[in-house]
C-alpha cells in the first residue's frame, strides 16, 4: 500500500515550468533595465577617478582597466590631498552648491505649500469663475506644462531686468515655484481626492475648526503625497539648467550651470565634469534614501488608520 495520499494534478506540473520561465523572463528584464539606468551614474563616479588617457580609452572598469586616482576632485579641490590647502575652484563650488540648495529647497517647499491649499480648495469646494469649474481650473494649472522653457525666455528675460531680478536667488526661487507648481497640485489633488470627506465632517461635529481638521487629520494622511510632490520639484529645480544659465551671470549661478561649464578650447574635461555631476547627484541620491523611507512609514501609518 503507497504511503502518498495526494497526488499533483497533470495542470499543476505543467503551471511550475511556466511561472518559472515567467518569473525569468521577468527578472531577467528588470535586472537589463535596472543596469541601463545605473550604468550612466557608475560611468559618472568611475570617470571622475580616470586620468585623460583612460577617458580617451574608454576604461570602464576600476584596478582592471585602470588605475584610479583623484584627478577629477583635485581640480575641484576636494581631494584628500587638496581639501586643507586654499583653493578658489573648491570656493566657487561652494558657492554654486549653497545656491543650489537654497533654490531648490526654498522653491520646492514654496511650491508645496501653495500647491497643497490650492488643491485642497480644488478637491473639497466648488468654485465658478464664469465658464470656468474645478476641472477647467485644474487644466489651467496643468496646461501650464505644456509650454516649451524657450517660449518663456525673453519674456522671463525682460521682466527680470525690469525688476531688477537678473542674477538674484529670489528670482530663480519665484520662477522655479511657478515651473513645479502645476505638478504639485496635480499630485496633491489626487491625494486629497482620495481621502473621505466623512472624516472632516466627523471633526467639524466633534467641534473642531476646519483649519484645525485639516491640520490634524487630512495633512498626516495626505503626508506622503506631499513628499512624493516635494521630493519631484526638488529633483527638477536642482537640476534645471535652461533658465539659471539664460537669467544668472556670477551671483546666483548654481551647480548645472558650473558643469556644463567645464568646457574650453582644449575640449571637455571629463574628469572635472565627472566629478562636479556626482557633487552634485550624491546630495538628490541621499535625500531621496531618507525620504523614501518616509514616504513608507507615511504610507503603513495611512493604512493602520
Amino acid at each position: 500500500m503507497s504511503g502518498q495520499i495526494f497526488y499533483d494534478a497533470k495542470a499543476d506540473k505543467s503551471f511550475r515550468p511556466s511561472w518559472l520561465v515567467n518569473r525569468f523572463i521577468i527578472y531577467g528584464v528588470l535586472i537589463i533595465w535596472a543596469i541601463i539606468c545605473l550604468f550612466p551614474i557608475y560611468w559618472t563616479i568611475t570617470t571622475s577617478f580616470k586620468a585623460a588617457p583612460d577617458v580617451m580609452k574608454g576604461n570602464i572598469v576600476p584596478w582592471w582597466d585602470y588605475k584610479p586616482k583623484w584627478l577629477g576632485f583635485k581640480s575641484l579641490g576636494l581631494s584628500p590631498n587638496t581639501i586643507f590647502i586654499e583653493s578658489t575652484v573648491r570656493e566657487e563650488f561652494l558657492k554654486r552648491f549653497w545656491n543650489s540648495t537654497i533654490i531648490a529647497v526654498c522653491s520646492s517647499s514654496i511650491a508645496v505649500m501653495l500647491g497643497s491649499c490650492t488643491a485642497y480648495g480644488l478637491s473639497r469646494f466648488k468654485y465658478r469663475f464664469g465658464f470656468m469649474r474645478n476641472s477647467d481650473i485644474s487644466f489651467f494649472f496643468l496646461s501650464q506644462l505644456i509650454l516649451p522653457p524657450v517660449v518663456l525666455a525673453l519674456p522671463f528675460l525682460v521682466l527680470y531686468k525690469e525688476l531688477a531680478l537678473l542674477d538674484t536667488r529670489i528670482g530663480l526661487i519665484a520662477l522655479y515655484t511657478l515651473t513645479v507648481l502645476p505638478i504639485v497640485i496635480w499630485i496633491m489633488r489626487d491625494q486629497f481626492s482620495s481621502i473621505p470627506v466623512e472624516l472632516e465632517e466627523a471633526a467639524l461635529v466633534d467641534g473642531l475648526s476646519l483649519w484645525k481638521a485639516f491640520g490634524t487629520i487630512i495633512l498626516p494622511i495626505a503626508l506622503p503625497g506631499m513628499v512624493a510632490a516635494f521630493i519631484i520639484s526638488l529633483v527638477l529645480t536642482w537640476n534645471e539648467y535652461f533658465f539659471a544659465a539664460l537669467l544668472t551671470s556670477s551671483h546666483a549661478k548654481t551647480l548645472p550651470v558650473m558643469v556644463a561649464s567645464q568646457t574650453g578650447s582644449q575640449g571637455i574635461s571629463w574628469w572635472s565634469m565627472a566629478a562636479l555631476s556626482f557633487a552634485a547627484i550624491l546630495p538628490l541620491v541621499i535625500i531621496g534614501i531618507i525620504l523614501e523611507k518616509f514616504i513608507i512609514k507615511g504610507m503603513a501609518a495611512g493604512a493602520v488608520k
